[in-house]
């Protein structure tokens, strides 16, 4: 196989790896019934005037699969803990003991879990088109090596060949990654 033909794979497999991360990114922001420090990442405190990530004003811990603890370093910071997360529109009601915030994390209903499947399934296909995109670029790229008689006809239909199992490769991983959160959604 010849050094362009090796680029253009490499370039091909780099940016569907691309892919692959982005959906699991997106799937990550889904919100479970589970209780994961997640979904505070985007929280932040107005910690002695300036905004601050709720991970560096407290300890946060997830004592059970359906509570978040947090535990301020300074009691001071408290109440301002607590308005940050109502401010954060997660629809969580922070409870307050004097000492720690405790969020408890609903069950989600059945009609509710279906959503976020659904949802998941549209991401899914949203990164499966995205892999088939860079399949076409790089099945393009190689045609026009092939036309420049830089590639033989026998290295052009190789290169192809090659950017189709990668592709196949993707997208069986994005469908796993797919039906692990669809199971993990789904459980009561």
């Amino acid at each position: 196989m010849s050094e362009e033909l090796r680029a253009i794979e490499a370039d091909v497999e780099g940016r569907m790896v691309g892919a692959l991360n982005v959906f699991r990114e997106d799937l990550s922001k889904l919100r479970t019934g589970r209780a994961t420090l997640g979904l505070l990442d985007g929280v932040s405190v107005d910690y002695y005037g300036s905004p601050t990530p709720l991970n560096q004003v407290a300890s946060l811990s997830v004592p059970d699969s359906s509570t978040i603890q947090i535990a301020p370093w300074e009691p001071k910071v408290l109440a301002d803990v607590e308005k940050a997360i109502l401010k954060s529109n997660l629809g969580l009601t922070p409870n307050n003991d004097g000492k720690v915030i405790r969020l408890n994390i609903p069950q989600l209903t059945e009609e509710r879990r279906k959503e976020l499947v659904k949802i998941a399934h549209d991401t899914g296909e949203g990164a499966r088109n995205a892999v088939r995109q860079v399949r076409r670029d790089g099945n393009e790229s190689v045609k026009k090596l092939e036309k420049a008689k830089e590639v033989s006809e026998d290295q052009m239909h190789d290169g192809l060949e090659a950017i189709q199992k990668l592709t196949d490769t993707y997208i069986g991983k994005i469908d796993e990654v797919l039906q692990v959160k669809e199971k993990e959604v789904m459980e009561v």
